[in-house]
């Protein structure tokens, strides 16, 4: 498969499931609206991003190193600016689910996101940069601000999730436990990719975070969108049977 296969069906691909997340998710209440348009635009954005590096504009042509100049490679920019929004977005998702009955440490999620854009903007440093030492300086540093955000999912969001009811709990560790799992993927990619060591070729490359792209925006952004619904179907029901009995009495 060529490395256009690859980012035309993840053009294909992020299309679809935003259709599918938005069409699926409900509106019932403000929070269950909220969480199906943050699911539902983050593979638009990542959508643009694709069809971006599909058509050439969202790439450009680097030198493979500092000692072989007349070798080449594409550095794909647009996806750090996509990454700069999708994953954000992705956290105050997480963060909503944490604290499903409000949001009760905005600083906490701010947190998140400041180390999460701290993560990006030096991994495109890393991309960028033909200097050895520099380059793997800034992968160093992204890497500590990978750190710090699973320190404030797993640390601070489960403090807040604590309080919340067990099928919130459930749903939080499932949704944590897969981005981390699929997120901890990424830096491996980068450092034996083309903009690291080199290892994997071209197109490999790119089918892989092509494949965990659409896993990190779609799968897991269905996923989320059906547990919000399960989880507002409860809140509905017990505010419905908290209601009865007044009724009665009335």
């Amino acid at each position: 498969m060529t490395p256009q296969f690859w980012l035309w069906l993840g053009f294909a691909g992020m299309a679809v499931g935003a259709a599918a997340i938005l069409v699926l998710g409900k509106r019932r209440t403000h929070a269950e609206e909220a969480d199906t348009i943050i699911h539902g635009i983050v593979p638009i954005i990542a959508a643009c991003s694709y069809f971006a590096m599909a058509t050439g504009q969202g790439s450009l042509t680097l030198p493979a190193g500092p000692d072989a100049m007349e070798a080449a490679r594409q550095f794909y920019f647009a996806r750090y600016i996509d990454w700069t929004f999708t994953t954000p977005l992705l956290l105050v998702g997480l963060s909503r689910t944490a604290m499903h009955s409000g949001l009760r440490r905005p600083a906490v999620v701010w947190g998140l996101i400041g180390s999460d854009l701290i993560m990006i903007v030096t991994a495109l440093a890393f991309g960028l940069s033909q200097v050895a030492w520099v380059k793997w300086t800034w992968f160093a540093i992204s890497c500590g601000a990978f750190g710090a955000v699973f320190y404030g999912i797993f640390v601070q969001l489960r403090e807040e999730n604590a309080a919340e009811r067990a099928d919130v709990r459930a749903a939080f560790l499932r949704n944590a436990v897969f981005l981390t799992v699929v997120w901890c993927a990424y830096p491996v990619v980068l450092l034996v990719g083309q903009d690291g060591l080199g290892i994997l070729s071209p197109a490999l490359a790119l089918a892989i975070v092509a494949m965990l792209d659409l896993t990190a925006k779609v799968a897991y952004g269905l996923m989320a969108t059906i547990q919000t619904t399960r989880a507002v179907d409860r809140d509905l029901a017990e505010t419905r049977s908290s209601a009865t009995p007044l009724r009665r009495a009335a």
